[in-house]
């Protein structure tokens, strides 16, 4: 009886070191989630309460003006990081596979920002960007005097600072992502390709980017979650302002939960920014899911 024990026992190990992270995904995130739901029917305000108001809060949110520009910033933000993160990573990345020389540093400086925490190099950012002092100043210290660069100032503008800031930080883990994809292609191809004469730019539009299809599936995935979640950047950068112009929902979230202590709000507004969450990782699991069965 000893030895079947011992072999369970052995099966059961795996398991076992497991539970701490089940937990973690059970209490602390499920369980939070399914809080905010329900807070979201409520008329909370500092505590939580057991008075119900059924879509009242929702109601509410979508005829909060803030909230409205938070979500018209959010998706102007998300089309032009997402498109320039895929751009440029995917061209840093076929350039560093053309073996040059100096790769391992070149991987080390691009992918650098994005292991930097926003909060300090916003504020670099920041401080680059603000006409008194940044390029603006500079560029009219060099003579040209009639330089103007105040977009970080500037309600129409301010949203493209915080785009080209963002775009710098993650930009180079799309590239990394991308490499191994390209790293992952058999020589085989680019060798008949060559030997039929077909153009590279062909090559990579019509052979390298279906190939390349999971690794593009799973870096839409962290952007799009990276762009729901975007707070710090905005913090760091501008406050939100000037007045409500890069406004973002985190941050109408993060302000009515601890500023206006208004909970249900806050978390009608974070039930609201789940969903383009699950949209795109429902599909993606999925896919996942039917191509592991296969």
């Amino acid at each position: 009886m000893a030895a079947p024990s011992k072999h369970l026992l052995r099966r059961l190990i795996p398991f076992a070191a497991l539970i701490p992270m089940a937990l973690t995904v059970i209490v602390g995130y499920l369980g939070t989630v399914l809080w905010s739901l329900n807070t979201s029917f409520t008329n909370a305000r500092t505590f939580p309460t057991d008075t119900y108001v059924g879509m009242a809060q929702y109601t509410r949110l979508f005829d909060n003006e803030r909230w409205m520009v938070s979500l018209h910033n959010l998706a102007l933000y998300g089309v032009l990081f997402i498109a320039a993160c895929l751009v440029i990573g995917f061209l840093l990345a076929v350039f560093i596979d053309q073996k040059v020389r100096g790769e391992g540093v070149l991987r080390t400086v691009f992918l650098y920002p994005y292991a930097m925490s926003f909060v300090a190099t916003g504020l670099v950012w920041q401080w680059m960007l603000k006409p008194a002092d940044g390029i603006e100043h500079a560029v009219i210290q060099m003579g040209f005097a009639g330089f103007s660069f105040d977009w970080i100032e500037n309600e129409d503008m301010v949203m493209y600072t915080i785009v080209i800031a963002t775009v710098w930080q993650a930009s180079g883990l799309v590239m990394a992502m991308m490499l191994a994809g390209l790293r992952g292609i058999d020589a085989e191809i680019w060798k008949a390709a060559r030997l039929d004469g077909i153009p590279v730019w062909r090559v990579y539009m019509s052979i390298v980017l279906p190939m390349l299809g999971p690794t593009v599936a799973t870096v839409l995935l962290l952007l799009t979650t990276a762009v729901v979640k975007l707070f710090d950047a905005v913090v760091a950068m501008t406050q939100g302002g000037p007045g409500t112009a890069s406004e973002v929902p985190a941050k109408f979230i993060m302000d009515h939960l601890f500023q206006r202590a208004n909970i249900a709000l806050a978390s009608a507004a974070a039930v609201v920014m789940l969903v383009p969450v699950i949209a795109m990782a429902a599909p993606f699991l999925y896919a996942r899911r039917r191509k592991d069965h296969a």
